[in-house]
């Protein structure tokens, strides 16, 4: 059964206390409170949405099929050429922030997978083979009343079938993402929903560790923070505060770089050209993620910069879901002086209370 809810008491990001959406797969008994309470949300947004989200089939940079979801403050563009993809994200007439390869858009149906760029769902932990499957076939899109969900078809190789569903607020920027990844196979199959935002090149990427304390009142780990076998912590690139972990993505630097942690409150902000997007999921402390126990990563090299989180691990029985729910914003006139904490505190903060408000 799937799920969204509104913990309580609500945990705190970077000291700030707010409501977060969560997904996850239960069979206990509180399932139908559960339930109930991602209906109320639901009827929630949609009541909002009204027609004032307008979904529009428009042909996109060689894509004849692609769906703009607009409020008319913001748009996003999701293809059906291939995917399921939300290849464009922007302020109505503004930047794409999103990451697109030019010589791949307007394709589709290659043999391998295409980075493309934009935003994506993948099966954690990654392997070579099983995450690495195309997405390159047609999509089905079905309209809602404040969206729409692209279901790609299962996947041969993996049997495993991808969808993403788009719901924006009427007005403002916020829009939920809910990435899923259905077992279509006759076996239960173990992973997690991963859910991957490929950013255009020149930004900052910003995300905060758990609540800090002080030694010795706080002697109990709070949280991992997982290398890779290429991460150089040396790299000038990766910026460390007390509170923050920022990554700077360098187009003239091709070596890539990657860090994970775990955060009940997770969230990453993206900083380019004045305009900063930010993307929040919730992690539940008591579940297994993969990675060592990874909700948030990151990742760069000279031509983009991912803000990715992630699902708990999950057995999946056949024909079962796991969901990762992101909450999106984007927000205007956000410029950081400098990558402190009393500068991130300024200028980011205020953007994850305003988001926690909204919610």
């Amino acid at each position: 059964m799937l799920m969204q809810r509104f913990c309580a008491p609500p945990p705190e990001i970077a000291g700030v206390q707010e409501p977060v959406l969560t997904s996850s797969i239960s069979g206990s008994a509180s399932a139908m409170a559960k339930l109930i309470l991602l209906l109320t949300l639901s009827l929630v947004v949609t009541a909002h949405a009204r027609a004032d989200v307008k979904v529009e089939k428009i042909a996109y940079k060689g894509w004849r099929n692609c769906y703009q979801v607009s409020n008319g403050e913001v748009a996003l563009v999701v293809t059906s050429d291939v995917g399921p993809r939300i290849i464009s994200f922007g302020f109505v007439g503004g930047q794409n922030l999103f990451k697109e390869f030019s010589d791949q858009l307007g394709g589709t149906r290659e043999e391998k997978f295409q980075l493309r760029g934009g935003d994506r769902v993948w099966k954690a932990p990654e392997d070579p083979v099983a995450t690495w499957a195309p997405d390159n076939m047609p999509v089905e899109i079905t309209i809602t009343p404040n969206g729409l969900i692209a279901k790609a078809p299962v996947e041969p190789l993996t049997s495993l079938q991808k969808e993403i569903e788009v719901r924006m607020a009427a007005s403002g920027t916020e829009v939920i993402v809910l990435h899923r990844i259905t077992n279509r196979s006759f076996f239960p199959l173990e992973y997690s929903a991963w859910a991957l935002t490929m950013m255009a090149p020149g930004g900052i990427a910003i995300t905060g560790f758990p609540p800090r304390g002080k030694h010795p009142a706080n002697l109990e780990a709070t949280n991992p923070l997982v290398m890779w076998a290429y991460t150089n912590l040396s790299d000038k690139r990766w910026v460390f505060t007390k509170k923050y972990l920022a990554l700077r993505q360098d187009p003239a630097n091709s070596e890539a770089q990657k860090l994970g942690m775990f955060n009940p409150n997770t969230w990453g902000a993206y900083v380019l050209n004045g305009e900063a997007f930010i993307k929040r999921a919730h992690a539940n402390s008591g579940e297994t993620y993969p990675d060592f126990g990874c909700s948030f990563e990151t990742f760069t090299n000279n031509e983009f910069l991912e803000l990715e989180t992630l699902g708990p691990l999950i057995k999946l029985p056949p024909g079962k879901t796991a969901e990762q729910v992101e909450q999106w914003s984007l927000h205007r006139n956000v410029r950081l002086t400098a990558l402190t904490d009393d500068a991130i505190d300024a200028f980011i903060l205020p953007l994850l209370r305003a988001g926690a408000s909204a919610n």
